[in-house]
């Protein structure tokens, strides 16, 4: 699987699917590249998929440096302008709509459509909350409290079902094997600036969509994103948390579907919510 350098990170990128249009995917906190695999099988037949790894995550280059949100979003440009993708239907998800919003309000050219999931314009209101268990992770490892990221990440649907067992452990093992040094990327999330005020001047068409069961970023912040973008599209997704690609990817799929189609279609000009 292949690497590009992006603003001095190695980072790496899975690459699949044909189409006259590219879907980049950006990742959560902890997760990878792989929590948009559903969105990838789905969309491949029509789009060429682009998902990478944040630096320090996955399996991208762990970097001394850049994992404020700033510098993460310039590695998403960059790696946008090295593979040549031309304005992408952008698809970010936690951190990576922390990046997404960056991205359309700063480099614009580079975004044909975004899609904001399950994230937050605001500065963190749990820091105190998270910089301890950022920091009990950084001296003992995730293993004394994966069971905490879990609630945080999914939502109590998905923790509670019985016929998900399979699926909780999976990304249970996945907690567990994280590695140390990903505290560097926690911390970025942590004290990351807000840009509330800034994501106004985004005119690219915008989805924003949101687990009814996430407690990480509420519905709450979702509405406060949707009204201060003009012209974008909310969705709330019943019995989702913070990680609605794995918990509720059906719907996931159906709704962006829905929404970049209708980009395509319209040539860029309007969202749904202007017709």
């Amino acid at each position: 699987m292949p690497h590009i350098n992006c603003n001095n990170a190695s980072l790496f990128y899975i690459d699949e699917g044909a189409g006259a249009e590219t879907i980049v995917f950006s990742h959560g906190l902890l997760f990878s590249h792989e929590m948009f695999r559903a969105q990838i099988d789905f969309f491949k037949s029509r789009y060429r998929c682009i998902a990478y790894d944040h630096r320090g995550q996955g399996q991208s280059e762990i970097t001394k440096t850049g994992y404020d949100m700033d510098g993460l979003f310039l590695d998403a440009a960059a790696l946008i302008e090295n593979l040549q993708l031309g304005p992408v239907h952008f698809v970010g998800l936690s951190m990576g709509g922390f990046v997404g919003m960056r991205l359309a309000s700063r480099k614009a050219h580079l975004v044909k459509s975004l899609t904001l999931m399950e994230t937050s314009a605001d500065t963190e209101v749990n820091k105190l909350k998270y910089s301890v268990l950022n920091l009990i992770f950084k001296v003992a490892g995730s293993k004394p409290i994966y069971k905490k990221i879990m609630h945080i990440l999914f939502g109590k649907s998905f923790m509670n079902d019985p016929e998900r067992i399979e699926d909780r452990l999976y990304w249970e093992n996945k907690m567990m094997a994280i590695p140390k040094t990903v505290t560097r990327a926690v911390s970025g999330v942590i004290s990351r600036s807000g840009v509330f005020e800034e994501i106004k001047s985004i005119e690219k068409p915008t989805l924003i969509v949101v687990g009814d069961e996430d407690v990480a970023t509420t519905p709450e912040k979702a509405q406060r994103i949707h009204k201060q973008i003009n012209g974008s599209v909310l969705e709330i997704i019943s019995g989702a948390g913070h990680s609605s690609t794995i918990e509720k990817p059906d719907e996931v799929n159906n709704i962006l579907e829905k929404f970049i189609s209708h980009v395509k279609d319209d040539g860029n000009h309007s969202t749904p919510a202007e017709k």
